[in-house]
């Protein structure tokens, strides 16, 4: 699965600002064979695991969570910004290269105990994804595993998501 990915994801040099080579993974989606491959292979991964619900963080992670949700049978949470939700929410902030950030979830979202399998695109630096396994955490669920479709070795997110189990299908 990795070598399909990478022959697709593409490379954007300078963007969002200069000396950043942006990791493109909007081809995987157009494309209809790679992105049923993706979805199959993430349903196989996860199929025998005992997940109660799928949390995606905005927006990239809805367009891979909600599929695998469908494919395996469970619940899907939004995690959005500030804002874009419409009833009483956990919120966390979390800092940035640049700044800081936050995050929000219902707070009806989660049962106590429920096992919860986070997902997002691409892994960095691990900060959102770190901010999201909190709320995970403080509505009560338990974070079984967090999954990427591409993980930025160099930056050494996982380091920060060290107590999870992360799983990461293509490396740079």
């Amino acid at each position: 699965m990795e070598k399909i990915l990478k022959n697709v994801i593409k490379d954007v040099p300078d963007f969002p600002k200069k000396g950043i080579i942006f990791k493109d993974l909007t081809p995987i989606f157009k494309d209809k064979k790679v992105f049923k491959k993706l979805i199959d292979f993430l349903y196989n991964k996860f199929r025998n695991k005992k997940i109660d619900k799928i949390v995606c963080v905005e927006a990239r992670g809805f367009l891979i969570g909600a599929p695998l949700a469908y494919k395996l049978g469970v619940g899907l949470i939004p995690v959005r910004k500030p804002g874009k939700l419409p009833r009483e929410t956990y919120k966390v902030e979390y800092s940035l290269e640049y700044g800081t950030d936050s995050l929000e979830m219902h707070k009806d979202a989660i049962n106590k105990g429920e096992k919860i399998l986070i997902i997002d695109d691409l892994l960095a630096t691990g900060g959102t994804v770190g901010a999201v396994a909190q709320i995970v955490e403080k509505a009560g669920g338990i974070v079984s595993q967090i999954a990427f479709i591409v993980e930025l070795d160099f930056l050494k997110g996982r380091e920060k998501l060290g107590k999870y189990e992360i799983f990461s299908i293509v490396h740079y």
